[in-house]
């Protein structure tokens, strides 16, 4: 059973969403030792303590992850707040452009001026 399991949607599209997924992939296995390896659209990652796996699709992602060990399952929510925080960073949606962009505020008249 996964001790934390997270699901998310996203803008991205398969191929920019795999990307980032990959880009997540490089910085944690660099940062804490992170072995992952792609099968079809999902990542399987490990190292000793860690086993996990993020599914992407066109639209969605979901994340399982599993806490081996007291000390591990001891920083779950450290762990779950890093791997949101990463989320967050890199499955962001894409900023609306300008012409999507709510309208921008009239200003309002200032002081009529008297005639002299």
């Amino acid at each position: 059973m996964a001790d934390i399991e997270l699901t998310r949607t996203h803008g991205l599209g398969i191929s920019a969403a795999r990307a980032a997924a990959e880009k997540m992939s490089d910085h944690l296995s660099k940062k804490f030792g992170l072995q992952g390896r792609w099968a079809g659209n999902t990542l399987h990652f490990e190292r000793p303590g860690v086993t996990g796996s993020l599914a992407i699709t066109e639209k969605n992602l979901d994340l399982t992850v599993t806490l081996v060990g007291f000390l591990m399952k001891a920083m779950k929510g450290s762990i779950e707040r890093a791997v949101n925080e990463e989320l967050d960073k890199l499955f962001a949606q894409p900023a609306p452009k300008e012409r999507d962009a709510a309208p921008k505020a009239k200003k309002a008249p200032g002081p009529k001026k008297k005639d002299a």
